[in-house]
């Protein structure tokens, strides 16, 4: 027989709220079991649907990926003191996910986000050499001899370390697009001014097979089956 959860218990297990606050929804109204108003007390299984504050529900055992435009001066972290603006401020969703792999507070673009650690934790292990594609605009003309410096990797004295080899493709007089396979604090910024160039614009459009696409800054979607089943087979998941 399945065992079934108490509603209350559930939602906090999905991440909405406290389960004090999951009974002032539930008192409220705002909570549907199966397409009816739940009462206090009501118990669900793994087959029923629970919507709250018209959004449906997934139990904590559901994985969830997220391709989220993260726009410019949002800084990657749940809680920092000294951040205007930290993901925590912009970003809701009834499950509690976080990034894989981030970007810093000027760069925009690509993050995905996710409740699967595992899946974080491969795709963040710089070994693996998944692809991350950014556009790049920087404050001067590029040199004839920037494609190949880049490419061939380039030492951070602040580091102390060489990059990997990379692609990069010149698009424009001041622009580029640039294929990396690591994840090095603030990495091709790094790079640039080891060249002599500043990093005017910086956007990620791509993270492994997944794609920024036409989705719009601030604005989220949930990754199709196709997409993902891609993604954990390019990580051996």
């Amino acid at each position: 027989m399945e065992e079934k959860t108490r509603l209350n218990k559930y939602i906090a297990e999905c991440g909405v709220c406290s389960r004090r606050d999951a009974d002032k929804l539930i008192e409220a109204g705002k909570v549907l079991v199966n397409g009816k108003v739940a009462g206090m007390g009501v118990k669900v299984g793994k087959d029923d649907e629970v919507i709250c504050n018209n959004v449906k529900l997934s139990s904590k055992n559901d994985k969830v990926v997220l391709a989220y435009y993260k726009p410019i001066g949002i800084t990657c972290t749940e809680k920092d003191r000294f951040a205007d603006k930290t993901l925590k401020d912009v970003f809701d969703y009834p499950i509690r996910v976080t990034y894989a792999g981030r970007l810093d507070k000027e760069t925009e673009g690509l993050l995905l986000m996710t409740n699967d650690g595992e899946l974080i934790n491969r795709l963040m292990k710089g070994s693996n050499d998944h692809e991350k594609e950014y556009y790049v605009k920087v404050t001067k003309e590029l040199g004839a001899d920037f494609k190949e410096k880049m490419e061939a990797g380039v030492f951070l004295s602040e580091l102390n370390r060489k990059t990997k080899p990379c692609k990069v493709d010149v698009i424009g007089p001041f622009t580029f697009r640039i294929i990396i396979t690591q994840g090095l604090n603030r990495q091709i910024r790094r790079m640039c001014k080891e060249l002599g160039y500043n990093v005017h614009a910086l956007q990620r459009v791509r993270v492994a097979n997944i794609e920024l696409g036409k989705l719009r800054p601030g604005t989220f979607r949930k990754l199709t089956k196709e997409e993902t089943d891609s993604l954990y087979a390019s990580v051996g998941m």
